[in-house]
């Protein structure tokens, strides 16, 4: 019998591969404001941070406010790119497969992020609308917990009988902020943070559905 009945992905570097995309996107832009980043910095600092974050990190960097604007320009552009780059992880197609178990999604980005990047990754389809859950909607993000709280009781089950999947300390932070395992999938740890504070990690995903 499983130890686990529920596992909630994180959908940036765990589902769809869009962390390079938005990260290569976001330097641009914050480099046209006179961050003089590179794309390493942006892995290094913006991967799994709210964009709220993201966007203080730039505006100490320029010591000056962002335009207002800022926000709906990146929306804009990286919904063009994801059409055109994003892929699913690989192997991730097998796992949601070949889970015997309910699963679903919690991601620090808006709902219509999330369903575009799963639609054009082709996972839509193993996600009903009533499992995507989005830190927008209820306006906390992580490293609190309440994402993976509302999902959990959502779905149904305790903390404890689920399984968080991530790939940013941030996200592995909040989910044992709530009381839940969390397994950090660690193939874009560039820092090698994951090993001291995840329950388990793990570097393929065609290795999850043995761990599980």
């Amino acid at each position: 019998m499983n130890k686990y009945k529920c596992v909630i992905f994180d959908c940036d570097g765990v589902l769809v591969d869009s962390e390079t995309i938005s990260n290569r996107i976001l330097t641009e832009m914050a480099n046209e404001n006179g961050a003089n980043i590179d794309l390493e910095y942006a892995m290094n600092n913006f991967k799994g941070n709210s964009f709220k974050g993201c966007l203080k990190l730039i505006e100490n960097l320029i010591s000056k406010p962002l335009p207002k604007t800022f926000e709906k320009a990146f929306r804009k552009r990286t919904f063009g790119a994801f059409k055109k780059d994003i892929k699913p992880i690989e192997g991730v197609k097998d796992v949601l497969e070949n889970l015997d178990i309910p699963y679903c999604v919690a991601s620090s980005g808006p709902e219509k992020k999330i369903k575009l990047n799963l639609e054009v990754t082709g996972l839509l389809g193993y996600f009903e609308d009533n499992h995507i859950f989005s830190c927008f909607s209820i306006k906390k993000w992580k490293p609190e917990p309440d994402i993976f709280l509302h999902a959990a009781k959502t779905m149904g089950f305790k903390p404890s009988e689920c399984l968080v999947i991530e790939d940013s300390l941030l996200g592995v932070e909040a989910a044992r902020r709530g009381g839940f395992d969390v397994f950090g999938f660690t193939a874009h740890d560039y820092k090698h943070e994951l090993k001291n504070h995840a329950t388990f990690t793990f570097k393929h995903m065609n290795q999850l559905l043995t761990l599980i």
